[in-house]
Formats: C-alpha cells, structure tokens, sequence
C-alpha cells in the first residue's frame, strides 16, 4: 500500500531541492572564477616582458656600454649651453649615425630637465609602409646602456585611438627611435617612452591624440633628418626652409621643407600652435660639417619648443605684489588679497623665486630671500618671499617703513636646479657659466647657493664657488671635496628699474 506524501515530507524535499541548488550555484560561481582567473593569467601573460632589441647598435652607435658612455660623455661635455625663457615642452633633433649628428642632437637634449618622467617620440617610418600611426608590440626598448619601459600610456592609445596601430614588423629594424634613446638615458635617470611610428597619416590628426597625453613631466621629441644628399650649398638652401618654418610654425613655409620626418615635425607644430609654446632654433649643421664629404650631405637640427617667458605685463604684476606685500607688512596692515584668477598663466606655474632688495644709488644688498625648489605658485612665491627678505633676512636688520622710497625690488625666477656631473674640479668649473648659471652646494647636510647675479661681484670661477661654501660655514674648498653635490639653474631676473 502506498504512503501518502504528508506535508513535512514535501517540505523536506524542497530543502533538498534547495540546498542541491545552491550548491550547483556556488559550483557554477567556482568555475566562473577560475574562468576569470585564467583569463587574466592570459592577459598577464601576453603583457609580459617583450624586449625590443638594438638594431643598429655597433653600427649607428657603439654596441658597448663603455664607449656608448664615452662617446656620450663626450657630445654633452662640448654640448651648447643654451638658455630658454620658458620650460622646454619639446624637441626635434636628429636620427643620423653619432659621428655625423650625435653632436647636434645633444645641443638639443642637453636643455632636458631631470624632473621629466615620459617622453613621446614621433618618428617617420623608413623601412616599412603603413597606415595610421603605430607603437611596437614590446614592453621595453633596449640599448647598450639598459631597457627602457615602453609606457602604459602607449597601450591606452592602442586601445582606445582610432589613428594608433601595431606594426610589429615596422620596428624592428627601424632607427628613427632607436637613436634618441642612448642620449635620453644620458640625460635621464628614470623615465617611461610612448614610442610611435610614423607611416600615412594626418600630423593634426596625430597632434590631437598626442595633446591628450600630454602633462607638466611629459616631454615631446620628433626624430627627423633634413634634406639628403644634395651637394652642401644646395642642402643648406633646401634646410632654410625647416629651420626657419618649424620654431615660427609657419605651415606655409614648411611646403618646400624636405625631411624624412615632415609629418611629425608638422604634428608638432600643432601642438605647439595650440599650447602656445615658442620655438628656438638651437643648432644646424650637414654631414659635410661633421664627418662627411660636401659633396652629397644630410642635414641635420635641433630646435626646441618652451613655454612662452614671463610677460612684461607678468612682472609688472609680481613687482607690484611684492612692493604692496612689504608696504602692508611694514604698516601693520593685513597682507594685499592675491586675484589669481586676473593673473596670466605664466605666474600660476609652480617654481621657485628669490625677492632681493637693493637700497641706494650704490645697490646696497638689504635682504634676500627665496625658495630655490619650486613650492607654491610664483605669485605664492613672490609674496611670501618679499616679506622675508624685509625683515627675515638674518644678515641686516629688518627694513623700516622709512627706508622703502630708497628700495629697488628685483625678481629672480629659478628653474629646476640641474645636477652638474663632474669627477674633477676643472671639469667642474668648465661646465658653470658665469653670469648665466645659478649655483647650489650641497656639503655635509648644509646648503647655499648664489643667484646668476652674483658672478657680477666674483667673476672668477673659484673666487665664486669658495665664497658659495663659506657662505654655508664649510671649508672654502668644499666644492671639490668627496660627498658634495652641485646644482645649476638659471633664472629670469627683472627689477622695478629695469
């Protein structure tokens, strides 16, 4: 006789029923992320390290570390020492073996600032031809001087720019990018490369994903050759054309420019065009002026692209904050309220900045006072500053409100200070300029620096770096003693009565 199926007994199947599903659900949720996970070992794995080996070292450039850092050593202790009146944003130098254009090219690197973290290179393709624009299916580029990570950014613009391919095959043998780099390394300690290649495409086109990527540590180099092969009169004639057209951004005039980079050198020109950045031309020779015959020559040059200086309109202003700020300081009144929103962008930068006060027909130093590393905004700086050197400046006693007609109020603005590589003190002294170069020593934990006017007073190189070390209480000589670091910087000065 069969049981009748009661109630507790249909509910206890369901239990069953229940408990069997959820444990086919978790089952499911199990293989899901296993799934999941082996698919990221995927991704993982095809994100590997790829190295992109040298293809023309020993043949472009030496295949060994030592005389890759000899000859380097070499270009950047003959390199010219160019100032700019803004921050360099970008560079156009060429790719050429090193024994034609290594020189020209680090006339140009060598105004790179250390504080640079990614570099994007904008090369032409010469070997393999393509459409759009393509970055290289590694994960480092390789020299006789170490890797170099290729940057995350670089596979952003794969993935998500329309113009931006992978031609594998496009890099592999190509220079264009290869030859920049052991001049980077030399100049740079850390930094990441967006490496793209050049083949059919439009430079806007290419200037409006690059702006994307672009910050305050990001630096842009086009590799480029000039003309080829003309006889030395002729190419120096067919040159003029880029040298003149590429720092005016004069697109017209760039129509007769022969250069196997035209398309990113044009790109660039864009970019600057709407960053408003100047250009400067900073070096143009030919093969016929280096290493080669005059009879059939390349060109090469180096032009760099800085923000635009600090206007008159912007000192003008920064004088006027300075003086108000003593003036109330000085009276017992609340310090000028600052209206950054009425100022020009070039003071909103963050840099460093000294006040100095002179009194008197004679100049007399009354205070001085400033940051050497950038800090605050320079309309900040200026205004904290011209209150220190008033009355914080421990060498003088504070100045009087009685003394200010007799005041002239000068402004230096600092660039980031520059390690200066040396390994004797004559090659030390070689590489300051006086009247140009701010300097800061920096010996068994003390620190002092005197601004580029004071080669004014001490001319004499040695006169000038003794006097810097006593200044911090060490040893007049401890600029060539182990353990010290030395610093260079320039700086746009400008006074009330300038």
């Amino acid at each position: 006789m069969a049981r009748k199926t009661k109630t507790s007994d249909i509910i206890i199947i369901k239990r069953k029923t229940l408990r069997t599903l959820a444990i086919t659900i978790m089952i499911i949720g199990v293989i899901t992320v296993l799934i999941a996970n082996s698919q990221d070992e995927g991704t993982k794995a095809q994100k590997s390290k790829v190295i992109r080996e040298p293809a023309v070292a020993g043949t472009w450039y030496p295949s060994s570390a030592e005389e890759m850092e000899a000859q380097l050593n070499q270009f950047y202790a003959n390199a010219q020492q160019e100032t700019l009146p803004g921050e360099l944003k970008a560079l156009v130098v060429p790719h050429a073996g090193y024994i034609y254009s290594g020189q020209v090219a680090a006339n140009g690197f060598n105004l790179v600032n250390e504080n640079i973290e990614t570099v994007i290179i904008l090369a032409p393709a010469h070997r393999v031809p393509f459409k759009g624009v393509s970055t290289p299916n590694a994960t480092h580029y390789k020299t006789p001087l170490g890797e170099i990570p290729i940057s995350e950014k670089a596979f952003e613009m794969l993935e998500n720019e329309q113009l931006i391919v992978s031609i594998p095959e496009a890099h592999l043998q190509e220079h264009a990018i290869e030859a920049e780099l052991p001049l980077l390394q030399h100049k740079l300690n850390d930094f990441e490369i967006i490496p793209l290649l050049v083949g059919d495409a439009d430079p806007e086109q290419l200037a409006q994903v690059v702006l994307k990527y672009l910050d305050d540590k990001t630096l842009i180099v086009v590799s480029t050759d000039l003309s080829h092969y003309y006889p030395y009169g002729k190419a120096v004639n067919i040159d003029k054309n880029c040298i003149d057209a590429i720092p005016a951004l004069n697109f017209e005039a760039m129509e007769p420019c022969e250069a196997c980079g035209k398309k990113p050198a044009l790109a660039l020109m864009h970019i600057a065009q709407t960053k408003g950045w100047k250009g400067k031309l900073i070096d143009y020779k030919n093969s016929g002026d280096t290493a080669g015959e005059k009879s059939a020559v390349v060109g090469y040059a180096s032009i760099a692209f800085h923000e635009e200086g600090i206007s008159e309109e912007a000192k003008q202003i920064l004088l006027d904050i300075a003086r108000t700020t003593i003036e109330n300081h000085l009276s017992g009144k609340e310090l000028p309220k600052l209206t950054p929103g009425e100022y020009p962008e070039s003071i909103k930068k963050v840099q460093g900045c000294f006040v100095t006060l002179n009194k008197g027909e004679e100049q007399a130093l009354r205070g001085c006072i400033g940051h050497i590393l950038p800090q605050t905004e320079l309309y900040n700086c200026v205004q904290q500053n011209a209150v220190s050197a008033a009355v914080n400046d421990r060498r003088f006693q504070p100045v009087q409100y009685s003394e200010l007609d007799d005041i002239e109020i000068e402004i230096s603005v600092l660039s980031v200070p520059k390690l200066v590589e040396f390994s004797t003190p004559p090659e030390l002294l070689d590489k300051l300029t006086p009247l140009k170069d701010g300097v800061v020593i920096e010996y068994n934990g003390r620190t002092s620096t005197y601004l580029p006017q004071v080669w004014e007073q001490l001319p004499i190189k040695e006169d000038f770096l003794s006097r810097l070390c006593q200044k911090q209480g060490s040893p007049s000589d401890c600029y060539a003693r182990q353990g010290v670091k030395i610093y260079s910087y320039q700086a746009e000065v400008f006074a009330e009565s300038k």
